[in-house]
């Protein structure tokens, strides 16, 4: 008898952002199992579908996505849309679902030429939450994040410890939580500087948890 072929290895896909041990691999991606309980929490969102949109400000898309150029909401599936500048979106879902995403998008086009890219691996996402987010952020960033400049679902992009970032405020169980959003080879960088933003209100890292949204 023949040998067996080997097996082919798993392919795991992996953040630009270093897991906080212990890692582990789950529905295909490397995260940390870390759990955290702290007033301020630091969590790699990378593994999210993140879907870029362009079309215009005006035609059957933006009408089908509902949300205008700086604000955020999430739709009847569940989706959150991010109106990132005009006539462009971010549509950030559950791991693994940006094909079905983008084809409803295409699907409201009707007729319109609309752009949609599949920016999951290209960009890295990072969550920061608790009481004292905005005042950790604060420290990094010069926009004015009191609740009636930046409320829950306001979205802008900004400098973020001088990177250019999507700064998504996008409240979790009753408490303040931002969405920051940039280039994969920045994502390592803006984490570190969020950990040291946050030091002082004694942040921690908190593990993604599947869907994640």
């Amino acid at each position: 008898m023949g040998e067996r072929a080997p097996r082919e290895a798993a392919l795991v896909a992996r953040s630009p952002i270093a897991p906080a041990p212990p890692a582990t691999v789950e529905q295909g991606w490397e995260i940390s199992a870390r759990r955290s309980v702290a007033r301020l929490r630091l969590t790699d969102a990378t593994p999210l579908a993140k879907v870029l949109v362009r079309a215009a400000a005006d035609g059957p898309v933006a009408r089908g996505l509902e949300i205008r150029f700086g604000r955020a909401a999430r739709d009847a599936d569940g989706v959150l849309v991010v109106g990132s500048g005009p006539g462009e979106w971010l549509l950030l879902a559950p791991p693994g679902t940006a094909p079905e995403i983008a084809r409803r998008v295409t699907a409201r086009a009707d007729g319109e030429f609309a752009s949609t890219f599949d920016v999951t691996h290209g960009r890295a996402l990072m969550r920061l939450s608790g009481a004292p987010a905005s005042d950790a952020l604060a420290k990094v960033c010069a926009i004015d994040l009191s609740d009636g400049v930046t409320p829950d679902g306001a979205a802008v992009r900004t400098s973020v410890a001088k990177l250019v970032t999507d700064l998504v405020r996008d409240d979790r169980g009753g408490e303040p939580s931002y969405l920051l959003h940039c280039e994969r080879s920045s994502g390592q960088y803006l984490f570190d500087a969020l950990l040291d933003a946050g030091d002082e209100f004694g942040v921690d890292v908190d593990g993604f948890v599947f869907p994640g949204v």
